[in-house]
């Protein structure tokens, strides 16, 4: 290397400083803030991704997401990537070139079913609800009978963008009765609200690492049932994806292991420890708690003379959006959340993009601290973005839910 060459790089690293993250608390949609004994052993040691030791690990992930999905599927492992390398993986493996797909598209985040299913090539029926209403069983019946011949019914449980749990029950018969496959989008709820693949009949689902299960971003769990890895054994033309060809993928994670992809260990060890304690916390015990602290969260916002965006009777605990009235500056609360308090929340999308607040609840974030926490905040912010209220009556609300 020249001297010149030599000055220019030294001149360049003065530019770069060393990396110092700041501290935020996460209270958006996810990701939420982990364990720091999840964090602590995703720094643990590197392990290659054919290592025994790392294969025997996936072996034993893959169980405790059985225990967590609440199923005896062996076609249960993660995608190495975020929720919607999950939504992706499971599609275009069930999917072919037009077969016909039906969407429950209750906001952005099962609306991209409809995207993904198009580019797969797939004839898609779009049954879109009105932001924050759960879908009409009615309206999915109707569907059904107007297209005799589809292949999979696919919506959310958890839809991240309205705050809206999606009853199934209604669904998952009328799916079944028309033999179609019931695919679930779980990638806000799964860990966080109850949820049970096998009860409740459910043939595909996937999810993501980085909500209510408490790890890093990074990982997609996915099971799938014998009757929907069937329909992929009896695909006329191979899954058009190497990456997320899911028989390809079960031989790495559960069977002889044989070479897939270049899997991030550290990212497993994070996973597989946050599995482990909601295995130790107890599943519904894990869904009470969230239930609690959901319902304290809201009490809250309501004493402030806010209202919640969800219909009555179907809001997430794990997540709560806030509609806001006009004249209240949903940007510069979200701006003064991050710069005065290093808390993060999230806004809307779409046509509630400026009108919405997004408040996560999930996994080690759902504690009372933190709502406390935010409520505190929200009191103080509200009246500088134009809303005011009442000092106090937040934190009294919480704490009457708190003492039921």
């Amino acid at each position: 290397m020249t001297q010149l060459a030599s000055d220019q790089e030294n001149a360049f690293l003065h530019q770069i400083a060393e990396l110092h993250p700041s501290y935020r608390l996460l209270h958006g949609p996810g990701p939420c803030n982990v364990d720091p004994h999840v964090l602590g052993i995703s720094s643990a040691p590197q392990l290659g991704h054919m290592d025994p030791e790392f294969t025997d690990l996936l072996e034993e992930t893959a169980e405790l997401l059985r225990h967590v999905f609440q199923t005896e599927n062996d076609l249960t492992l993660c995608i190495s990537g975020s929720g919607f390398s999950g939504a992706e993986a499971v599609l275009c493996n069930l999917l072919e070139v037009g077969d016909t797909i039906i969407v429950g598209n209750l906001g952005f985040f099962s609306g991209q079913i409809v995207d993904i299913a198009q580019r797969i090539g797939a004839h898609v029926v779009n049954l879109q609800t009105e932001l924050g209403k759960p879908l009409d069983a009615a309206i999915v019946e109707q569907a059904f009978n107007e297209h005799p011949v589809v292949k999979v019914f696919a919506t959310a449980i958890a839809e991240t963008s309205t705050g809206l749990l999606q009853p199934l029950a209604e669904l998952e018969r009328i799916t079944h009765a028309h033999n179609a496959l019931f695919v679930i989008d779980a990638v806000c709820g799964l860990g966080g609200v109850p949820l049970a693949v096998d009860a409740q009949r459910i043939d595909a689902c996937y999810s993501g690492s980085q909500k209510c299960l408490g790890a890093l971003p990074g990982l997609a769990p996915v099971t799938l049932n014998e009757r929907a890895v069937r329909v992929i054994k009896e695909r006329r033309t191979a899954v058009q994806s190497y990456y997320f060809d899911l028989q390809n993928l079960q031989r790495y994670w559960n069977g002889d292991h044989a070479y897939h992809h270049t899997a991030s260990s550290n990212l497993v060890y994070g996973l597989h420890e946050s599995l482990r304690q909601i295995v130790e916390e107890g599943l519904e015990a894990r869904w009470v708690r969230h239930q609690l602290h959901g319902d304290a969260l809201k009490a809250g916002i309501k004493a402030m003379g806010l209202s919640i965006l969800t219909q009555p009777g179907y809001e997430l605990s794990v997540l709560t959006t806030i509609s806001l009235p006009e004249g209240v500056d949903e940007l510069a609360i979200r701006r003064s959340f991050l710069t005065e308090y290093n808390i993060e929340i999230g806004g809307g999308f779409g046509s509630l993009k400026g009108r919405l607040l997004r408040v996560g609840l999930m996994g080690y974030n759902a504690c009372r601290r933190n709502v406390d926490t935010v409520l505190a905040a929200l009191e103080h912010i509200l009246p500088e973005c134009g809303w005011s209220v009442t000092p106090g009556a937040a934190l009294t609300a919480a704490d009457a839910v708190y003492r039921r």
